[in-house]
């Protein structure tokens, strides 16, 4: 697995593998299921030291660089409290029978806000299992488990979000290989948001690299 689960093609290898030498019918994998995670997440100082540090660096106007930080994801470790709203399913993979069609995807999601506060961005992150053996277990890289090397990935969002306890951020994220390299990830986000301060309807294109 890569970031991102996905990031680098890295399945892309296990599924060439597993269908030229894994044994037919009786054949096991480890691990066999993996399920990514989307929550949106507040994360103003990181934001202002990554994204908006362009618009004024030591006194010159930086801006344009502004657009290229924002629309590449950041790979790093999220703090659990930073979480605003529920985690919601985006993939599930079952990887003794998904296909490399199957890595790339689209899918829609829903995300309730537990508290009032500010979204800066998305959080994903990813569960693997190891079920096919007497005592099935597994591993999350969530913010709120053990620190893994895949950490979380930020999706910063074009502009910050006012949002309210019980209010709904919806959205419809899509992922797929780079076509010129194939190891980067080309990620859209639609975003969809009317609540009591903020509005929101923009469709953002991101590339992992």
């Amino acid at each position: 697995m890569g970031y991102f689960l996905l990031y680098e093609s890295m399945l892309d290898t296990v599924i060439y593998a597993r269908d030229k030498w894994l044994v037919k019918d009786n054949g096991i994998i480890f691990p066999d299921k993996a399920v990514m995670y989307l929550s949106a997440m507040e994360d103003e100082s990181v934001r202002r030291e990554r994204i908006d540090f362009w618009d004024d660096v030591y006194g010159f106007d930086m801006s344009p660089i502004k657009q290229v930080a924002l629309h590449e994801p950041v790979v790093d470790v999220v703090d659990p409290k930073s979480l605003v709203t529920d985690a919601v399913p985006i993939l599930h993979l079952d990887i003794l029978t998904c296909t490399k069609d199957d890595l790339a995807f689209a899918t829609d999601f829903k995300l309730q806000a537990r508290r009032n506060d500010f979204i800066h961005g998305l959080c994903a992150y990813f569960e693997c299992a190891f079920t096919q053996i007497h005592k099935p277990i597994g591993f999350s890289t969530a913010p709120f488990c053990r620190y893994t090397h895949w950490k979380q990935t930020i999706i910063y969002v074009p502009k910050p979000i006012t949002i309210c306890a019980g209010e709904t951020l919806r959205g419809r994220l899509e992922c797929k290989p780079n076509p010129r390299n194939k190891r980067d990830l080309d990620i859209s986000v639609t975003y969809q948001f009317n609540g009591k301060h903020s509005d929101m309807n923009d469709t953002v294109h991101y590339r992992l690299r």
